[in-house]
C-alpha cells in the first residue's frame, strides 16, 4: 500500500484534502469521486528526510527520560501491563530516536525478555545504574517504587550539572568575549594607529612597541596560532585518553583553589546521592560501588570508590578506605561509618547527598560573586594597557609640540 496525498472540492465547492493508502493513484481518484468529489489532484507522498548526525545518534535527551520514568511509574502503580505501558508511552514520544528505542524495547519485553535485559540493549539511553535498579525493581516486585526513586534522583543529577554548568558559562562566555575584542583591536585596530605612529619620525615609547610587535605577530601568523590552537586541543584529548594523562590532570582539576573545592563538593554529592538510592532500591553494594565508580567522571575519585569496593570484599568497612582516599572529608566519612554501625546506610547517604546540594549551592553563588570582579579587574587591565599604549606617543607628540 502507497500513501497518496489528495485534493479537491467537496458539492459545495469548498476545498478539501487529506492523505489515503491505496494501490494506485486510479484507486483513489475512483473512492474520492464516488464520495462526490471533484477536481481532483493526487500524488504519492513524499518520503521524510531524516538526517542524523553520526554524533548525535542515540543520543536522548536526559530530560525526555526522567519524563517517561515518572509516566512509567505511574501506569505500573494503576497496574496496567509493562508492554501496554511501553505501547502507550512510545505512541506519545515526540522525540523520534527515543520512541524508536521504546518500540524496540517493547517488541524485546513481547519476546520474553525482563524489562531490565530489554533496556540493556540501549546503554546510551539507559545506563548500567538505571538497568540494575529496574532489575532489582522487577524481582522485588516494586517496579513503580524503583522508578519514581530513578526519576527522584535523575532529576536531583540534573539540577546538580545545571547548577555546575552555570558556574562555568560565565566565566567562559566573558573569557571568550575578551578574547574575541583583544584579537580585533589586535589585528583591525592596532595597524591603523601604527600607521599614524609611523609619520612621527620618533622612537615609539616601549610599552607602545610591545603592543605594535604582538599586533604584527598576530598578523603575520593567524594560520600558525590556529594550528598551535588546534594541535593542543588534540594533543590535551589524546593524552585524557590514557590512563596516566587523566590521572595528571583530573588530580590537577581537583587542586585548583576555587573550581577543586567544588568539584569535590559536586563528586561527594553525587557519589553519596548514587550510592543511596541503589542501596535503598535492593541493588547489591559491590555492584552498587562498581556502577558509582564508572559515574564518576574523575579517576582519582573512581579509584578510592574502586578501593572501598575491594575493601568491603575482604570482609573490611566502607568508610576506611574513603577517608585514606584524601577525597571525601572527614564528615562525611564518620557520618558513613555511623550508618554502616547502624544499618541505615541508605538513609545517612542521601543525608549527605542532601546536605551537599546545599553546600554546592553555596559554593557556586561564592564562585559567581568571587568571579565577577576579578574578570572585570582581568578585562580592565587588558584594554586599559591596549589603550595606554596607543595614546602615549600622542601624549608625547603634544608634550612636545608645546
Amino acid at each position: 500500500m502507497t500513501v497518496f496525498l489528495w485534493q479537491g472540492k467537496d458539492r459545495q465547492g469548498k476545498k478539501v484534502k487529506g492523505e489515503i493508502e491505496a494501490l494506485s493513484d486510479s484507486m483513489v481518484i475512483l473512492g474520492l469521486r464516488k464520495k462526490g468529489l471533484t477536481q481532483l489532484k493526487v500524488r504519492k507522498k513524499p518520503k521524510e528526510i531524516n538526517i542524523t548526525l553520526p554524533f548525535l545518534k542515540g543520543r536522548v535527551p536526559e530530560k525526555n527520560v526522567v519524563v517517561f520514568t515518572r509516566q512509567f511509574a505511574t501506569m505500573i502503580n494503576a497496574g496496567l501491563p509493562i508492554i501496554q505501558c511501553l505501547e502507550i508511552q512510545s505512541s506519545q514520544q515526540d522525540h523520534k530516536e527515543f520512541q524508536q528505542v521504546l518500540i524496540t524495547i517493547k517488541e524485546n519485553v513481547e519476546k520474553g525478555e525482563t524489562l531490565a535485559e530489554a533496556l540493556r540493549h540501549h546503554p546510551k539511553v539507559f545506563d548500567s545504574l538505571y538497568c540494575n535498579m529496574v532489575d532489582a525493581g522487577e524481582m522485588g516486585g516494586a517496579l513503580d517504587v524503583i522508578l519514581n526513586r530513578l526519576a527522584f534522583f535523575m532529576e536531583k543529577n540534573m539540577k546538580l550539572k545545571k547548577k555546575v554548568k552555570g558556574a562555568l558559562v560565565y566565566p567562559a562566555s566573558v573569557m571568550t568575549v575578551a578574547v574575541i575584542v583583544v584579537a580585533i583591536m589586535m589585528i583591525f585596530v592596532i595597524p591603523s594607529f601604527q600607521k599614524m605612529f609611523s609619520g612621527f619620525g620618533a622612537d615609539l615609547p616601549w610599552l607602545t612597541q610591545v603592543v605594535v610587535n604582538i599586533s604584527h605577530f598576530m598578523r603575520t601568523n593567524v594560520l600558525l596560532m590556529i594550528i598551535g590552537l588546534i594541535i593542543v586541543v588534540i594533543a590535551f584529548r589524546q593524552t585524557y585518553k590514557t590512563t596516566k594523562g587523566r590521572t595528571f590532570f583530573d588530580r590537577l582539576f581537583l587542586k585548583l583553589p576555587v573550581f577543586g573545592i567544588l568539584l569535590r563538593k559536586v563528586a561527594v554529592a553525587k557519589f553519596t546521592r548514587t550510592l543511596g538510592t541503589m542501596i535503598s532500591s535492593g541493588v547489591p553494594i559491590l555492584t552498587s560501588l562498581g556502577i558509582v565508580a564508572k559515574t564518576a567522571g574523575n579517576i582519582i575519585i573512581e579509584n578510592a570508590i574502586l578501593a572501598t569496593k575491594d575493601s568491603i570484599s575482604q570482609g573490611k568497612t566502607i568508610a576506611e578506605p574513603l577517608g585514606d582516599s584524601g577525597i571525601f572529608p572527614p564528615m562525611v566519612v564518620q557520618m558513613i561509618s555511623v550508618g554502616e554501625s547502624t544499618g541505615a546506610l541508605d538513609d545517612m547517604l542521601n543525608k549527605i547527598a542532601d546536605f551537599y546540594d546545599d553546600e554546592v549551592d553555596a559554593a557556586v553563588g561564592a564562585l559567581t560573586s568571587m568571579i565577577e570582579p576579578l574578570m572585570m579587574v582581568f578585562l580592565g587591565t587588558i584594554l586599559g594597557t591596549m589603550i595606554v599604549a596607543m595614546y602615549l606617543p600622542i601624549f608625547q607628540l603634544g608634550s612636545v609640540v608645546h
